[in-house]
């Protein structure tokens, strides 16, 4: 089996078939663990949010490895001279894939860019509900047997519905994850975002509606690759740790709540019942 290293650590060269000279290589870790890195989450509590294709949300836990009661994996965020933080993190299978088949398969828009207008285009979602589980639901349900499920149809609605219970559905499905780990204890006040959807204004406004916590977008949205060059910075000298990595982290818009208590409950309660009729 390889030896397992630490994140920063002497992990070899590059070929001279691909380059003209060899470039130590002196970093690895995991694609959403280097997200974390890249939003500057690094001390216990900071989470992070990435919605691509799917989405998945981190919080870093510190030294503690936490066993979830939520059905949630804990995970290690990083290993820097033997030094183990830990988190929690919870997937979501279908966000931004959900954007692709309303486009690519049910043809009712032709520009994912335009489900913002749409969305807002209506006051809400008339009743309407979408369970994307394409593939079966993630954390914290796990349900492989699930299946995508839209329900609240009725003869007035039409493509601004089916669309923005779509959005609504990356938010109710992000807020099941927040709500389990404050279950295990685990309450994550700020939430940094990043990935293709988080450029959607309406989408995080109701995220932070939904959850009822402030969403920050960072100025970087691909934030993978910056966590990785961080720790190969670090590895060559270039930057002394993670915390003095944190000036590379900017923001740039915040979505705070604006939105009554009683509605975000009846719109949770919608999601459940969906919810229920996806899995049976």
């Amino acid at each position: 089996m390889p030896e397992v290293k630490d994140n920063i650590a002497e992990f070899g060269s590059s070929n001279l078939k691909f380059l003209d000279s060899q470039i130590s290589i002196n970093a690895m870790i995991g694609d959403q663990q280097s997200a974390a890195i890249g939003q500057n989450c690094i001390k216990p509590g900071d989470t992070k949010a990435t919605f691509g294709t799917g989405c998945f949300i981190l919080l870093n836990t510190g030294n503690k490895a936490l066993k979830s009661r939520n059905k949630l994996i804990t995970t290690i965020a990083y290993k820097i001279k033997n030094n183990t933080s830990y988190a929690l993190e919870g997937s979501i299978f279908n966000s931004g894939s959900t954007m692709n088949w309303l486009k690519n398969e049910l043809k009712i828009i032709d520009d994912i860019n335009k489900t913002e207008s749409l969305a807002s285009s209506i006051k809400d979602n008339n009743g309407v509900y979408f369970v994307p589980a394409f593939t079966g639901l993630g954390a914290p349900h796990w349900n492989s047997d699930a299946r995508g499920t839209i329900i609240g149809l009725t003869g007035s609605s039409g493509i601004a519905e089916i669309v923005r219970a779509s959005l609504e559905a990356v938010a109710y499905q992000s807020c099941d994850l927040f709500d389990a780990m404050q279950s295990d204890g685990q309450v994550p006040k700020i939430v940094r975002v990043d990935g293709g959807m988080s450029k959607n204004d309406w989408l995080m406004q109701f995220l932070a509606n939904t959850s009822k916590k402030n969403i920050e977008r960072s100025y970087v949205t691909e934030t993978t690759s910056q966590g990785a060059a961080i720790l190969a910075a670090i590895a060559c000298g270039i930057l002394p740790s993670l915390q003095g990595a944190s000036k590379f982290w900017k923001r740039s818009k915040k979505f705070s709540p604006k939105i009554d208590k009683n509605q975000i409950e009846k719109n949770k309660n919608g999601w459940k019942k969906a919810i229920k009729k996806s899995i049976l």
